[in-house]
């Protein structure tokens, strides 16, 4: 789950982050009194997206080109630069084409900025540690960094088990280039930062740029903090910053019924049990020429209900040109998901081909059940069978 950045501010002060002052405005008036609780004369005012790349983006016909993050110098500006954002449209690397509307802004602190950092705090899976990265390339995307100059790139594994020392933020801080007082300050926006990460289970916290002042105080000028999904049971106030509008549609409805579901942008709509078949599925499915529209994981237990529910969420993706559905039934009966499929298939009339391969528990009762409901269900016997079938049967009904 992933939250706006002065959400992640406020988690992170709590934590003894150093982040500057600011708040949250939903209409330009707010947005000039935000600015009248802060010292002056310099504000910055941000758009609030789920999105990286603001401050480079462009608003959708907005002919003066300013992106999302913007200075002002007096009330007068700050007012004008929320009027220019609030209900508009900003289009970053991140959100595509389409871009997103800004529903809320952030109105904060001016700085003194001496350097721009990088640091960011995310699960090495590989090894089982938390990494802590830095990079002196701070205000630039980090991919970029990679390709272009990967040793600029500074990296320290952490053990859970002994967590964090000094020794890992003072080796970080000498890559960096940091002198006399900065070490110490830098020591203790690791420590903070790093405690912040672990309590709150997250996937990943993200500070570009970390800014050197001109006093040498290390401090978070942006924050993109996201959450590990399985654990926000754990944190309801976590999970209480979420901001649907900012969700794809299709994902929250999965997320009501329990489904893991992830939209790509292929034409073949996929429903699969397990999330390694699902990956397999959608694989092969590259591999007899086409792409998968979607990541969709009923699980091991699925009812009859939440098939229906995972094959009307696949049918709302206008790009779907095929259905095909990949069930190893161990935990979960073929029966189940033929009734499921049927049922789906009449309620939303089915109008796209539908290929549907099942092994496993009561699996000739479900081809039986789907060879004598009457509709158009192509069967497949593997998987290979099973891509080579939907991905001929879409180009045949193009």
């Amino acid at each position: 789950m992933n939250i706006h950045e002065y959400q992640g501010k406020e988690l992170l002060k709590a934590y003894g982050v150093a982040v500057l002052d600011g708040y949250v405005a939903w209409t330009p008036e707010e947005a000039i009194e935000a600015a009248k609780k802060l010292p002056g004369p310099v504000y910055v005012v941000k758009s609030q997206i789920h999105a990286g790349g603001r401050g480079a983006g462009k608003f959708k016909d907005a002919p003066e080109g300013k992106g999302g993050v913007r200075l002002a110098k007096s009330l007068d500006e700050v007012k004008e630069a929320a009027e220019a954002m609030l209900g508009h449209t900003l289009i970053t690397k991140q959100t595509g084409p389409a871009g997103r509307v800004v529903r809320r802004i952030y109105v904060e602190a001016g700085c003194d900025i001496k350097r721009e950092l990088y640091v960011s705090l995310l699960i090495d899976r590989s090894v089982s540690e938390v990494l802590v990265m830095a990079s002196t390339e701070g205000g630039m995307e980090i991919e970029e960094v990679a390709e272009h100059h990967p040793e600029k790139i500074l990296r320290a594994p952490v053990d859970p088990a002994s967590g964090i020392s000094g020794f890992h933020a003072r080796k970080l801080a000498f890559g960096l280039g940091l002198e006399g007082k900065q070490i110490s300050a830098f020591t203790k926006f690791i420590n903070a930062i790093y405690e912040a990460f672990i309590a709150l289970d997250c996937a990943i916290v993200e500070i570009n740029p970390l800014v050197v002042t001109g006093a040498g105080e290390i401090v978070a000028l942006d924050a993109k903090v996201s959450f590990d999904d399985s654990a926000l049971y754990r944190h309801p106030q976590v999970e209480a910053l979420r901001d649907e509008s900012e969700e794809d549609p299709k994902e929250l409805e999965a997320n009501k019924h329990s489904l893991n579901y992830v939209a790509l942008d292929g034409s073949i709509g996929c429903m699969v049990n397990g999330a390694g078949l699902a990956m397999a599925t959608m694989d092969i499915i590259k591999l007899y020429g086409s792409s998968p529209a979607n990541f969709l994981d009923v699980g091991g237990g699925a009812t009859k209900e939440r098939v229906t529910a995972a094959f009307k969420i696949i049918l709302s993706d206008p790009n779907v040109e095929g259905i095909l559905v990949n069930i190893f039934g161990g935990i979960m009966r073929c029966d189940v998901i033929a009734e499921g499929v049927i049922a789906a298939a009449r309620e939303v009339k089915l109008s796209v081909p539908l290929v549907v391969r099942l092994e496993g528990t009561n699996v000739q009762l479900g081809k039986d059940i789907m060879a004598k409901s009457g509709l158009p269900i192509i069967s497949a016997d593997n998987l290979a069978d099973a891509a080579e079938k939907i991905v001929k049967a879409v180009k045949e009904a193009a």
